[in-house]
């Protein structure tokens, strides 16, 4: 199955381990270095010009990619439904 994660980005919804709201996430150092290592380690995709609100994390082959989203938490999870 397939989600929308911005205006015009899809994925697969295998392999997704979660989906995190960024202004409760950020708040913790871990979180934010967890998000610095992936953009240092270009395992991370900003998928819209527009203000980020959450980050998917998923894993595919056993490589992991974070996508950083325009979409809050509850409107990706009112997709996957």
């Amino acid at each position: 199955m397939y989600i929308l994660i911005s205006q015009e980005k899809t994925i697969t919804t295998d392999g997704i381990l979660g989906i995190f709201d960024l202004d409760n996430t950020t708040v913790s150092k871990a979180s934010r270095e967890y998000i610095n290592y992936a953009e240092k380690s270009k395992e991370c995709e900003t998928v819209s010009y527009d203000l980020p609100k959450s980050f998917i994390v998923k894993v595919k082959d056993g490589r992991r990619k974070v996508y950083i989203s325009p979409f809050s938490t509850s409107t990706i999870f009112k997709r996957l439904k």
